[in-house]
């Protein structure tokens, strides 16, 4: 062994490089990396014992390249491994587990001798594996591999490992998958696609899938409309059998109302749906094929075989892919056009692609059976169909390159810290063995020739994210692949997508409007969803939304109230602020009442001003002045009172306004009945020898106004010290209005002041009808019973009138019915006395009295 310059071993058949390949057919990549002594190079399967006439999947050419290319790197590179020169093998699948195997145990065996578990050389051991881009890959080598805990590296979908020791081994250059998951559920939650589909793969993987898809997306309101799966095993001689399967899920997608389909599955069935393209065309089917939004994992990249070539793919239009975060690589354009050149009979992976993707043979034998011409070596990578094979690094490959790079930092780490025991031992051996490099893995963090840093997060996965890519097709065959976004891992759970929206290219049936993916039609502002018996909870119904409540957004499971102090509009899908509202001075209403209140005041004055200056007339005299006086007083101050209603209520105005009212109008109907009594006692003290003569005069009046006066100020008293009126909004009554109010504090207080003024206005009404037609000239008995019988309408009909009426017309109502009964007492009492005492002054005499 040397370490001064880079070496190879002694073996005639290997020299600086060693590449033994086989036949690559639809299959899988399994890139092989072990020791043998200073020369890390790959174990293939002999070429002899390949499937005869292998189909290459000619985008995985790129995973070689790339493979090829950090090799090449780290080889030119003095500052990595130093002495150490790099090499490497590639065996293929096939996608069966038996490939994998064989290439598994022969890494076991001396190199050229199939003997499992025996090595010749003792030097030599295995360093490593690199896996994929298909998840059984992995589960298969783990059987064996991790008996020998040989380290795998994982490029493609984590695979399922129930097994804990197998999970060990495993060190995945594919980011978290549950990180896709959310990125996709947070996609379908931007652009509101509730109803869709999802195609999967019929094995662990797509289990794996639905199993955490199933709930999660159902938890945040996405229903699935339909589930199929897919077989994985699409190998060339099987597709006719398995095509009747595909037409059959073809037809589901396609007569599905979902314009959004899932697609959860790996590599190798993209060359499987590449073929809806071109359904109609080669297979007998009446059903219409419409677009959809595609939406790709990073695991199911681009892929097609050599007969797909000239296929449209015009149904990938707008899709939206997954793909794994990655850089320019300098250097790797120019390493691609270093392969423009036939490639050596040692190449043999090269050979297959280039006589498939350039539809050329290099064998006379075989010219005139497989293609028309014979291969050249003058075709150019670059003159390829990118349909066909693609000059730019997709992830998948970039997962390579860094796996490369970072089992070369692993070991570079891990021969430095031998070197440093050997030479502290003073032991001349240097042998590492692989198991002893998952230490070194786990802690490896570099950054590769992009600047990007690579590492391992706690659960042995890349600590990296995912771009969103948003396909376009062109006629030719050609396509684009956008950035339109990110997954970034670091960013908060609820904020790992981010999106360019504007950049995004629909497909053509959209019109390039951002598409819709509903079971049924958006229920509109004003209307809530309400379920369908039967159905999944993303097909609903639409209900116009209640009294008092709004949806200010589509698709709202309930409809909201507004907040107190605004109300909904007409259409119930917006919240309107209340206006402010009470009985003010400055609208119509309340100026029309205050000036009808001052005028009855003012003719309040003026029968006053009558009465005091006629107060020596017999009409004056015969009706009780002290009581006449007092009355006026009380009908003055009714109207005066009715101010306190009109104006924002305050605290003053709201303890005080129902007091005077009910105080106001218990003297006034006090001394009505007063009247009435004195009247009734006067004609029946006119009688010889009545002893009713004592009890007619002022004293029995004024006993008797403040008696019943008294009560109401109880009645009064009470309320204010147990129930105080205070003012108070009514947001409810008026739903446009907020109606500044006085809340009377208890409703039954205001109605048992209104019951007694009844009682009062009852009996004097009962005692003037008794008293009507008592023979006496100036007999008030008569006009008292006509003011009270209005008196007693007004307030009979205030009742049902007051408490069907809402707002500020309450209290309208309650002003109005003390203006008019105060008025109906004014006029029925004292206008009749004021014609006579004003016009008729020759009925106001004495002889008039006593006749």
């Amino acid at each position: 062994m040397c370490y001064d310059a880079k070496c190879t071993i002694n073996n005639p058949s290997i020299k600086y490089k060693s590449y033994h390949s086989g036949d690559l057919n639809i299959g899988g990549i399994i890139s092989l990396i072990y020791v043998m002594s200073n020369l890390i190079t790959f174990k293939t399967i002999p070429s002899e014992e390949l499937l005869d006439d292998p189909i290459m999947f000619l985008q995985n050419q790129m995973h070689i390249f790339s493979l090829k290319f950090a090799v090449k790197e780290i080889n030119e590179n003095p500052q990595i491994l130093p002495n150490i020169t790099l090499g490497f093998g590639i065996s293929n699948s096939y996608f069966m587990a038996t490939w994998t195997y064989l290439a598994s145990m022969e890494l076991l065996s001396s190199y050229g001798r199939f003997v499992p578990n025996y090595k010749c050389s003792t030097h030599q051991s295995s360093v490593c594996v690199i896996a994929g881009p298909n998840s059984h890959i992995s589960q298969v080598m783990a059987d064996i591999l991790s008996i020998y805990k040989i380290p795998q590296l994982t490029y493609g979908s984590a695979p399922v490992i129930n097994n804990v020791i197998h999970s060990v081994f495993f060190h995945q250059m594919f980011p978290n998958e549950y990180l896709q998951i959310m990125g996709i559920l947070q996609l379908l939650l931007h652009f509101k696609w509730t109803w869709i589909g999802v195609i999967c793969q019929a094995n662990d993987i797509g289990e794996r899938f639905l199993r955490e898809v199933l709930i999660l997306f159902s938890e945040k309101g996405i229903c699935i409309d339909y589930i199929e799966e897919l077989l994985v095993e699409v190998v060339s001689n099987e597709v006719g059998e398995k095509m009747d399967y595909f037409l059959k899920t073809y037809e589901i997608i396609m007569g599905s109302l979902s314009n959004v389909v899932i697609v959860y599955c790996e590599n190798q069935l993209m060359a499987l749906f590449r073929m809806i393209s071109s359904v109609s065309e080669y297979w007998d089917t009446t059903v219409e094929r419409k677009d959809k939004v595609w939406i790709f994992p990073a695991q199911m990249e681009s892929t097609s075989v050599s007969f797909q070539r000239d296929w449209s793919m015009d149904f990938i239009y707008g899709a939206l892919s997954f793909a794994i975060s990655s850089q320019e690589l300098l250097g790797f354009n120019r390493f691609l056009q270093m392969r423009n050149r036939i490639p050596g009979r040692e190449d043999h992976f090269l050979r297959v692609f280039w006589e498939q993707a350039f539809e050329c043979s290099f064998s006379k034998a075989m010219l005139n059976l497989k293609s028309e011409k014979r291969c050249t070596g003058e075709e150019k990578l670059e003159a390829l169909p990118v349909s066909v094979f693609e000059l730019s690094m997709t992830g998948q490959s970039y997962s390579i390159y860094n796996a490369v790079y970072a089992v070369a930092h692993a070991l570079h780490s891990m021969l430095t810290s031998h070197s440093k025991h050997r030479a502290m031992a003073g032991n001349g051996k240097l042998n590492p063995q692989a198991w002893q490099l998952h230490h070194y893995l786990r802690k490896v963090s570099f950054n590769n020739s992009a600047g990007e840093k690579i590492f391992f997060d706690q659960n042995q996965k890349v600590a990296t994210g995912f771009d969103i890519i948003n396909w376009v097709t062109f006629p030719n065959q050609s396509f684009l692949r956008i950035k339109v976004g990110k997954v970034n891992p670091l960013a908060q759970p609820e904020r790992l997508l981010s999106l360019s929206v504007d950049n995004i290219v629909w497909p053509n049936v959209f019109n390039q409007t951002q598409p819709l993916s509903l079971c049924n039609d958006h229920c509109s502002l004003g209307y809530s969803k309400i379920k369908i018996e039967g159905k999944p909870f993303c097909c609903y119904r639409c209900l116009r939304c209640p009294e008092g409540k709004i949806a200010n957004q589509t698709d709202l499971d309930d409809c909201f109230l507004c907040p107190k102090e605004n109300y909904p509009n007409k259409d119930k899908a917006l919240c309107i602020k209340k206006l402010t509202t009470f009985l003010s001075y400055k609208e119509i209403l309340g100026i029309t009442l205050t000036s009808v209140a001052y005028f009855f005041s003012v003719i309040s004055v003026v029968v006053m001003w009558i009465f005091i200056k006629h107060q020596d007339t017999p009409i004056v005299k015969a009706n009780n002045r002290s009581l006449t006086y007092t009355l006026l007083l009380a009908l003055l101050f009714s109207f005066l009172c009715t101010l306190l209603f009109i104006g924002q209520p305050n605290q003053v105005k709201c303890l005080m306004r129902q007091i005077a009212f009910g105080f106001i109008f218990s003297v006034a109907l006090s001394c009505i009945l007063a009247k009435t009594i004195l009247v009734v006692l006067a004609f029946m003290a006119t009688k010889p020898g009545s002893k009713m003569r004592k009890w007619v005069g002022k004293r029995l009046a004024n006993t008797f106004v403040s008696s019943c006066s008294l009560v109401q100020v109880i009645i009064c008293i009470v309320w204010l010290a147990i129930f105080p009126p205070f003012p108070d909004s009514d947001m409810h009554s008026i739903p446009e209005e907020i109606v500044l109010e006085c809340n009377e504090g208890s409703t039954i207080m205001f109605y048992i002041v209104l019951s007694f003024m009844g009682f009062l206005a009852a009996i004097s009404f009962m005692v003037a009808f008794l008293a009507r037609k008592l023979p006496d000239s100036f007999n008030e008995a008569k006009f008292i019973t006509f003011s009270m019988l209005v008196f007693c309408s007004v307030w009979v009909s205030f009742v049902p009138t007051y408490l069907s009426t809402k707002g500020k017309y309450m209290v309208a109502v309650e002003v109005f019915s003390i203006l008019a009964s105060a008025a109906g007492l004014l006029g029925c009492i004292f206008f009749p006395k004021c014609y006579i005492i004003v016009l008729r002054p020759d009925l106001n005499i004495k002889e008039q009295l006593i006749k």
